[in-house]
């Protein structure tokens, strides 16, 4: 914390902190892409979208008659068609468009938009080699911005009741898929402006053509959306990589280890992933002391994906059982939520609440490459500087809407039990049952392949220069041909991503075949 007791560190923790005149906190993408679809519809000068993954295909509101196609793709295409003048840019991680590029849909709403000159679209490849470019910010004519975890792609819509059956949640083919928990933030001034600044400057080093500040744009604030917060001081962490040409940023990081050092009482995070040794640490330091806070976060039952949870599952069962030796009170919970009928929801939110005092809502999860390999960006409300200091009650609120949510319950009931018990561990055991509720983690056996995969860190790095050192103890060698993989203004072909993960794949599927012929040959 700096001299004035707040806890925001432009330059350490933090990129920067700017006003907000208004911020709401949404709650998974039915909410979200209702208001990033009205907060669009009154964009007069530039949409900038900078994400992990984007889907042309997908519903996007479609809930209002506002005149538009449902469709996202055919929105923007739509939008610019109504608003002359208006210029949308959309910049998306390269490796992971592979998977989406040949759709015919998708293609032949490519070829659309490159026959528009309103619409801009770029596939980011400067990461390092299998890292991405996580961060999920739209930003609209640099007067309301969103930033979170949610991506416009496949997959992500849900409301909160998260049913066992929703017809919505349909992929673009048909299938149907399961419940998704997810969350982002809406912010309104000069921390859009920021943020557009920001987006801009990633265009600009993915090799896009320079884009200039918005100026005399609109009011965008969507109609109907009550603020949570307003005339609030916000700061935004970043996490950029070490790459060539470009400075590495671990605000987030910092942010992090500053966050556990900070609480007093209660730590409540939701995070996809729990896989960071230095998150791990820091706890690890806390829960030892006698009267220190009670750590809760809440995560989905495994990754997703055929790798991931080989590396983040196994990674989380290690942390877990490292934590339980250094936490004699007990004081450490993680839970999954379930739904009435008993499937598991899948965890994507990134939210960290602090006591009554600092709510952080972002792109970032608990894992490796969050701190050091991909790119990211959070936003903060600190309720101890002097803007915001009236605030703590929102703060604890948006915490217990949380809770109330995954326990199926009210936020009223949430606060009492909390006021009354002075726990949040003790509130969700007063809560639980074999409906939606919250279920604690259970570690699991590690096989011979998993522990290795974990203990080596093969798929969540703790940044570039570690993506090889599990590997090959022959570093010097593997240090000079890693600057062979950029290109000479710093950043990354594709095609040394792609390959890049191609060969951690070919590690770990061959790692798991000769793990199964170990056990076959006994």
């Amino acid at each position: 914390m700096d001299d004035n007791g707040t806890l925001l560190k432009p330059g350490q923790n933090c990129w920067r902190v700017e006003r907000a005149s208004r911020v709401a906190v949404i709650i998974d993408a039915d909410d979200y892409f209702k208001a990033a679809r009205a907060a669009m519809m009154k964009a007069k000068k530039q949409i900038v979208l900078v994400g992990w993954d984007f889907d042309a295909r997908i519903r996007f509101g479609g809930d209002v008659d506002d005149g538009g196609p449902e469709r996202v793709g055919g929105f923007f295409s739509w939008l610019v068609r109504r608003t002359p003048g208006l210029q949308v840019h959309i910049l998306r991680w390269d490796t992971g468009a592979i998977k989406t590029l040949f759709h015919g849909q998708t293609l032949l709403r490519l070829v659309r938009w490159m026959r528009d000159p309103q619409i801009h679209l770029r596939l980011d490849g400067h990461h390092p080699p299998a890292g991405s470019h996580h961060q999920k910010v739209v930003v609209i004519d640099d007067d309301v911005a969103f930033c979170g975890g949610i991506d416009m792609t496949v997959d992500r819509w849900d409301t909160r009741d998260h049913l066992d059956e929703n017809p919505r949640r349909r992929e673009p083919d048909g299938t149907l898929y399961g419940p998704w928990h997810d969350a982002t933030t809406m912010l309104e001034g000069p921390v859009a402006k920021s943020l557009g600044e920001m987006c801009r400057r990633r265009w600009g080093v993915s090799g896009g053509i320079p884009m200039e500040a918005v100026t005399a744009g609109a009011e965008c604030w969507p109609d109907g959306v009550e603020p949570d917060f307003t005339d609030v001081d916000v700061g935004i962490a970043l996490t950029v990589p070490e790459m060539a040409n470009q400075e590495p940023r671990h605000e987030i990081e910092a942010l992090y280890v500053d966050l556990v050092a900070r609480t007093k009482r209660h730590f409540y995070a939701e995070s996809q992933y729990f896989a960071s040794r230095r998150v791990a640490e820091a706890i690890g330091k806390r829960l030892a002391e006698p009267d220190g806070p009670e750590f809760v976060i809440v995560h989905p039952t495994t990754a997703e994906g055929w790798l991931e949870p080989i590396a983040m599952d196994s990674a989380r069962a290690r942390l877990v059982e490292a934590l339980k030796e250094q936490d004699p009170h007990g004081r450490l919970r993680l839970y999954h939520p379930f739904t009435a009928g008993g499937a598991p929801i899948y965890v994507h939110a990134k939210v960290t609440v602090i006591d009554d005092e600092v709510l952080r809502v972002g792109s970032s999860n608990f894992n490796n490459r969050s701190l050091r390999l991909d790119t990211e960006c959070d936003v903060v409300i600190d309720a101890s500087r002097e803007r915001n200091a009236d605030e703590r009650t929102t703060i604890a609120g948006i915490r217990n809407s949380l809770l109330a949510e995954h326990l199926d319950t009210t936020p009223e009931k949430i606060e009492a039990a909390i006021a009354e018990t002075g726990s949040i561990i003790a509130t969700i055991e007063r809560f639980q049952s074999d409906g939606r509720s919250l279920r604690p983690y259970e570690v699991p056996e590690l096989d011979a392949v998993r522990a290795w995969l974990a203990d080596n860190k093969i798929l969540d790095p703790e940044g570039p220069g570690e993506m090889f050192e599990g590997l090959s103890a022959r570093k010097p060698l593997l240090g000079s041909l890693r600057p062979h993989l950029h290109r000479p203004d710093g950043s990354i072909s594709a095609t040394s991503v792609s390959l890049m993960a191609l060969g951690i794949a070919g590690v770990a599927a061959g790692a798991v075949a000769l793990a199964r012929y170990r056990r076959t040959e006994r």
